[in-house]
């Protein structure tokens, strides 16, 4: 198993310092998080990323938009699938459970979060915002059937309603679309109610959505974290930098809270 390095263990001890003493906490994460459970990062899946083009000579980001789906569901959903398949199988790890565990045990503790894969909740979270929405809710885009399915097996693409035989998608953001406008209305009613310390994981945070929490509280004196591997448009700004995987330094700092 890997360890934190002597500076990495120095910045543990005082953030687990700073979180004895907080109510209030923010964890904001992206791909990283979930790449410890085994699933691809944005890059990864499926080698679409790494080429840029899909087998229909269209950039993954058109084959994955909003107004693909409308045009030709069948080659979103193609490429849906793929991704589906590629995470199919994986769970939530220590740091989603850490969390989680953290969200009982204090006052008032929300996770945003990027990714879809829905494992913040499957792990225990109650206060999750999923800001780019969630795989498995699926809904018909004509009428009001809904469905929570956990995986795509047994789905013809493109997947029809079964009450007015329209399709069906997945609740999440596809490129060219909007973000959820209740999900944002919970992030700025909670942000300013304000948080005693942000952490940032497993997220390059390039989307200004993402990095503004952190460069808000960094602006008031609020102590920030980012733990990753990478440099990151943040890295310059929070007050704690952990380059470690989000599982090691979270059950680290864990076991300095004596929990």
């Amino acid at each position: 198993m890997l360890e934190l390095n002597f500076n990495d263990k120095k910045t543990v001890q005082k953030i687990a310092e700073i979180l004895k003493e907080s109510e209030n906490i923010l964890f904001i994460t992206g791909a990283g998080i979930s790449a410890e459970s085994g699933l691809p990062t944005y890059r990864g899946i499926g080698g679409l990323y790494t080429t840029g083009t899909t087998e229909e000579g269209i950039p993954i980001e058109e084959a994955l938009s909003g107004q693909m789906l409308k045009k030709h569901p069948n080659v979103t959903w193609k490429y849906l699938s793929q991704v589906e398949r590629a995470c199919y199988g994986k769970k939530f790890n220590t740091a989603h459970l850490i969390m989680a565990n953290l969200e009982k045990a204090k006052n008032r503790v929300w996770v945003l979060t990027q990714n879809v894969d829905g494992f913040h909740t499957q792990a225990g979270s109650k206060n999750v915002i999923e800001i780019h929405g969630n795989f498995h809710y699926l809904f018909c885009t004509k009428c009001d059937f809904q469905e929570n399915r956990e995986s795509y097996t047994d789905l013809e693409f493109p997947p029809q309603c079964p009450k007015c035989n329209s399709f069906i998608r997945p609740d999440v953001v596809l490129f060219g679309e909007m973000l959820p406008f209740k999900k944002l209305e919970v992030l700025e009613k909670e942000l300013t109610k304000g948080f005693d310390i942000v952490l940032s994981i497993g997220t390059t945070s390039v989307f200004p959505y993402i990095s503004q929490p952190i460069v808000a509280a960094s602006r008031l004196g609020v102590p920030t974290v980012e733990i990753n591997p990478d440099e990151t448009y943040i890295s310059n700004i929070v007050t704690y930098k952990i380059s470690s995987p989000a599982g090691v330094a979270l059950q680290e700092i864990w076991n300095q809270l004596g929990k």
